[in-house]
């Protein structure tokens, strides 16, 4: 009998785990949205640097990305595609940044080995950012979950997209990022 409880018991939590995790991401900042203004502490080449929407926004639209966490598969993956697609979101006048809760060590590691020193990777050790934005995980509070912004440089929302995979948050975001170029030429 205690064996059957165990297997089942087993069962049960890996079923469990299965669902949360397959649940879809969400995003409640709406399209047309103010975006909350913030400044944190954030990661660029292995190096300290801070990193301010509002200043940002002065150079074009933000890409703000949120991810559950640095050197976990799908982030891995997810900082190697938005690196691999920075020079893209560069010639848009777009800057890319990622955000979770990890700590400024683990992100200036971060920054060099997965972002490959593309774009900064920003620190919200507090959550305060992950709660404006409505972008924390629904099962663990003040850690991210896998949302991506697209914010126009008056600070509206141009775009919110929620998906647990990671694949498509690249493409999504620099297709809000060409719409948005293609209504506003650069000068």
């Amino acid at each position: 009998m205690p064996l059957r409880f165990t297997s089942f018991l087993a069962a049960t939590c890996a079923a469990l785990s299965a669902a949360l995790f397959s649940l879809p991401a969400h995003a409640v900042l709406a399209v047309g949205a103010k975006a909350p203004d913030f400044q944190t502490e954030a990661a660029l080449g292995g190096k300290k640097t801070r990193f301010a929407l509002a200043e940002a926004l002065k150079k074009g639209p933000v890409v703000l990305y949120f991810y559950p966490k640095a050197f976990t598969s799908g982030c891995t993956v997810e900082a190697h595609l938005f690196a691999e697609a920075t020079p893209q979101f560069d010639a848009l006048g777009a800057t890319v940044v990622g955000m979770s809760n990890d700590d400024i060590t683990t992100l200036q590691k971060f920054s060099v080995e997965a972002c490959r020193n593309k774009f900064a990777v920003a620190a919200d050790s507090g959550g305060k950012v992950i709660k404006a934005y409505d972008a924390g995980l629904m099962m663990v509070p003040g850690m991210a979950d896998r949302i991506s912004y697209v914010i126009s440089p008056e600070g509206q929302v141009l775009l919110a997209y929620s998906s647990m995979s990671p694949e498509g948050h690249v493409s999504e975001t620099l297709k809000a990022v060409q719409a948005w170029r293609a209504r506003t030429p650069k000068p």
